[in-house]
């Protein structure tokens, strides 16, 4: 068994390779070095660090239920937030059936949930210097509404293309600008007032 110091020196895309044949040990490095990037993907999407830490650890199960799908096309870290964004769009959208199925109890608990998300930055590893800013863009996203959201994510820090995009979230290229354009637009106005309060 290799010692932990040979594991962490070795690529991507060796650990990769071991992780096929069967090395947990191998799988449990990739973990290690890239989790908190997709729970902060999980988070950033769902609004929820609870659904966050479940989406996070099923991307995780499906990534090495899937590793022989991995040809290195994109890195390991691309390729396993994109199965991430993928299951929290998943989420999202039964989400949103569930809530059209029960509109009266949604009214009669109207905000009730809101008020119990978190506000803080859910980034564990954010480095000091940046952390008020990242909580500043946290607390401005959480301003969006979810499908504002989504495609904002999707396009600036995912870098995926506007035909992707609407593919991924089931809705034309043309209402992916829209949606586009004024995400940017209120994120603009929400940040200038976060910044502006400091």
């Amino acid at each position: 068994m290799p010692e932990p110091s040979d594991i962490s020196a070795k690529q991507d895309v060796e650990l990769v390779a071991a992780s096929r044949e069967g090395d947990m040990e191998a799988y449990e490095e990739l973990v290690h070095r890239h989790r908190d990037k997709i729970y902060a993907r999980a988070f950033s999407m769902v609004r929820n660090e609870e659904q966050a830490l479940d989406l996070s650890q099923e991307a995780w199960i499906k990534a090495w239920q899937r590793l022989h799908q991995f040809h290195g096309d994109a890195s390991f870290a691309t390729w396993i937030t994109r199965i991430t964004i993928n299951l929290s769009l998943d989420f999202l959208r039964k989400a949103k059936r569930q809530r059209a199925e029960s509109v009266e109890a949604l009214e009669e608990n109207s905000g009730g949930v809101e008020r119990h998300l978190p506000v803080t930055n859910p980034n564990p590893t954010a480095r000091l210097e940046r952390a008020e800013l990242r909580s500043k863009i946290d607390l401005a996203l959480a301003k969006l509404s979810e499908d504002h959201r989504t495609v904002l994510i999707l396009h600036e820090f995912e870098e995926l293309q506007y035909k992707e995009i609407a593919e991924r979230v089931g809705c034309s290229i043309g209402t992916v600008m829209s949606r586009l354009f004024y995400a940017r637009r209120k994120m603009a106005v929400a940040m200038k007032e976060l910044l502006g309060e400091g």
